[in-house]
C-alpha cells in the first residue's frame, strides 16, 4: 500500500497518530464523538473487551482505547485495504497487545476470530445514506463506507451489534437523526434502556445527528434525553465538546 496514497494524521490533539486514504472515508467529528460516547464497562482490570462494526483506518477504536486504557478493542473492517491499514495504525501507536482488527463482513452469521455474545459494549457508526435515495460519493471507498448497500442496510447493523454484545452487554451508535425511528424499531424486543441524545448543531437548529446507546436484554424505558449543543454561534465548538474532541474527553453525561 504506497504510502503516496495516504495522509499522516494526528488526533486528540497529537495523543493518536494515523494514516488514512487521500482519498475515502476519513476521520470525522462523528467518529470521535462516538469514541466518546462509549461508556466504560462496568468490569474492571484489563479483561473487558470492546468490538467496533466498521472501523475503517482505525480512528474511533484508537480515540476509544486512549480513554479506556485497560479494555481490549476489536474491530471488523469488509473492505481489506482498510483492515490493512487499521493494523498498520495500530502498530504505529503502540496498541498492537490491545487492539486487533478483523476482516469480515457483518451480515455473516459469524466472523473469523469473534465469538457472539462476548463483548462488554458494541459500537458502530453505520452507514448514513440509502443508496436509493441519496446521490453517494463516486470514491468506492467512501461510498461503502457511508452509503447503505441494499443487503446491509442499518438493521443488519444493529442485528450485528445486538449479536456479539453478552447477555446486558452495551450498544452505542451515532446515525442521522431522521433514522431513529429505524434504529429504534430494529432494537424494538432486543434492547432496552435506550438513550436517545440529540446533537444540536446550534442552538434553535434541528438536531442532524443521534448517538443512541441501549443495553441487550433490558426491559427497562427509552429515555430522551435534552441531548448536546455543540458549536457556539460564531461555529467555534463549546468547551465541553472541543475537550472530547481535542483531549479525548468522554462524552458529557445529559
Amino acid at each position: 500500500m504506497p504510502d503516496i496514497d495516504h495522509t499522516h494524521d494526528a488526533l486528540l490533539g497529537g495523543l493518536i497518530r494515523l494514516k488514512q486514504p487521500r482519498k475515502g472515508q476519513r476521520a470525522s467529528a462523528d467518529a470521535v464523538m462516538l469514541a466518546a460516547a462509549v461508556a466504560a464497562p462496568k468490569k474492571s482490570g484489563s479483561g473487558a473487551r470492546v468490538l467496533e462494526l466498521g472501523c475503517g483506518s482505525g480512528v474511533a477504536m484508537l480515540c476509544l482505547a486512549a480513554r479506556l486504557k485497560t479494555v481490549s478493542v476489536a474491530g471488523v473492517e469488509l473492505q481489506p485495504d482498510l483492515a490493512a491499514l487499521c493494523a498498520r495504525n495500530i502498530a504505529a501507536n503502540g496498541l498492537d497487545e490491545r487492539l486487533s482488527v478483523h476482516e469480515g463482513d457483518i451480515r455473516a452469521r459469524r466472523i473469523a476470530g469473534l465469538t457472539p455474545n462476548s463483548f462488554d459494549q458494541v459500537f458502530a457508526n453505520p452507514p448514513y445514506f440509502d443508496m436509493a435515495r441519496h446521490r453517494v460519493s463516486p470514491h468506492a471507498g467512501r461510498a461503502a463506507a457511508r452509503a447503505e448497500a441494499e443487503d446491509a442496510d442499518l438493521g443488519h447493523w444493529i442485528a450485528a451489534m445486538l449479536r456479539y454484545a453478552k447477555p446486558n452487554g452495551g450498544l452505542t451508535l451515532i446515525h442521522k437523526a431522521e433514522r431513529l425511528g429505524d434504529i429504534l424499531a430494529a432494537l424494538a424486543a432486543k434492547a432496552g434502556a435506550i438513550r436517545v441524545i440529540p446533537l444540536w448543531s446550534k442552538a434553535g437548529q434541528p438536531a442532524k445527528r443521534v448517538i443512541v446507546r441501549a443495553i441487550k436484554g433490558s426491559k427497562a424505558p427509552l429515555t430522551l434525553t435534552p441531548g448536546l449543543l455543540l458549536h457556539r454561534p460564531d461555529g467555534s465548538y463549546l468547551p465541553e465538546i472541543d475537550a472530547v474532541l481535542r483531549d479525548g474527553a468522554a462524552l458529557p453525561e445529559v
